[in-house]
């Protein structure tokens, strides 16, 4: 069955998350597998198939789920939230007056439904009046074959979706040719700006980011960082107070933080911290990303056995999206940070271990399982825990996220 999950975000035109597309392992198929119908019910769903709720997954986001024609034709999707989940009826399915017949009493039961890599043929015709949204792969169709189908489905109000936007200039385009919402890891890509200047706030939070890197903190230095804000102290003792790493002593300053954590766990948050900062006025997932990524590569840097001062593995996935946080090429940045030159030649796409472990995250994002096998098997690493860390990852990130939105 599928216990193993990954996701990929849907933006809407501002660039904040709209929903997620979970991607299931189940083979090369990525979709709800097929199973006896006689195993759809919500128990099952709940405690075997799907190894984390979906609420921990999205959050209060939507999940977009791919369906076999069995699962839909068996209405699988009734043992799940329809207030929750929108129904992807795949472009390989057999269309039949039977499936048609059994998507429409699911849209009539509340959810929404997607078609997936729209192609604009005759066989989704009966799908179009209950429709919800269409998603278009758009390197499988040209831009003027794309573009002369949008005012027809607006005309149903049909929202648009643009799978496979790598770049900015992909997001403008079909932004500007009406589509509500895109698909793709053009967020991660910066939009280089090589001869702006850091404004003095990010140069500030860059020091902190250079502490956190250090060998041997220099805590008097720290001090003297945060008393220049004292909201940027708040933020670290809100960082360290989070019940998802300290459940017990309320900590109220870094000397205590110090005594209580040690100075690795110090040195994490105050990159957490940082990096929270320089985020703020770019979209939410970037930030959201840098926290999955640190805590799995974290999570894989231990379970291979990398323990250093500092905390190479999390600093690594933490500092992975820190272009596009910046505006600025990575090999710059790194100039600027004087961290551990193994983390550095990961940032910079330079072949190490950390390199490895950042690679299997992002794999994770878009479900290259095969990728991830190789890798798992390269290192000695079961792929059930990796997939469990992954998990792990993605709640620690949502728990870390909501505590910097406060």
């Amino acid at each position: 069955m599928f216990a193993y999950i990954a996701r990929q975000p849907i933006f809407d035109v501002n660039r904040e998350v709209y929903a997620y597309e979970l991607l299931f392992r189940d083979g090369e198929k990525n979709c709800f597998p097929d199973i006896p119908p006689d195993e759809a019910t919500s128990k099952l769903l709940a405690t075997s198939h799907l190894s984390l709720g979906l609420e921990e997954i999205v959050g209060d986001k939507l999940a977009f789920i791919n369906f076999h024609r069995d699962t839909l034709m068996y209405r699988f999707p009734t043992s799940l939230d329809a207030s929750q989940v929108v129904i992807e009826v795949l472009e390989t399915v057999k269309v039949d007056q039977q499936l048609v017949s059994a998507c429409k009493h699911l849209r009539g039961l509340g959810f929404k439904l997607a078609l997936d890599d729209f192609d604009a043929t005759d066989k989704w015709k009966p799908f179009l009046p209950f429709t919800s949204i269409v998603k278009f792969d758009i390197t499988t169709m040209s831009d003027e074959e794309i573009e002369k189908r949008v005012p027809e489905l607006k005309q149903q109000r049909i929202k648009l979706i643009a799978e496979k936007i790598e770049t900015y200039s992909d997001f403008e385009k079909f932004k500007a040719m009406g589509f509500d919402y895109f698909q793709g890891y053009f967020l991660a890509y910066p939009q280089i700006v090589r001869h702006r200047a850091l404004e003095a706030s990010k140069v500030t939070l860059l020091e902190l980011l250079t502490a956190s890197a250090s060998i041997k903190m220099d805590f008097d230095k720290v001090n003297a960082i945060l008393e220049r804000d004292v909201s940027l102290t708040y933020l670290l003792l809100r960082f360290i107070n989070n019940p998802m790493f300290n459940k017990r002593n309320r900590i109220s300053s870094l000397k205590h933080a110090l005594t209580y954590m040690g100075e690795i766990e110090v040195k994490k948050f105050i990159a957490l911290l940082a990096l929270a900062n320089l985020s703020e006025g770019k979209p939410s997932e970037l930030m959201e990303m840098s926290l999955i990524r640190a805590k799995f590569c974290e999570l894989v840097s231990l379970a291979l056995d990398v323990k250093e001062n500092p905390p190479t593995g999390f600093l690594t996935g933490l500092l992975s999206l820190l272009d596009a946080l910046t505006e600025q090429p990575m090999e710059e940045l790194m100039k600027k940070i004087p961290i551990s030159e193994q983390v550095k030649d990961a940032l910079c796409g330079r072949q190490n271990l950390l390199k490895d472990c950042l690679l299997m995250v992002k794999h994770f994002e878009c479900a290259n399982w095969a990728e991830i096998k190789k890798l798992s098997a390269k290192h000695k690493l079961k792929q059930t825990l990796l997939h469990a860390f992954y998990n792990e990852s993605i709640k620690w990130g949502r728990s870390m996220r909501s505590c910097v939105n406060e």
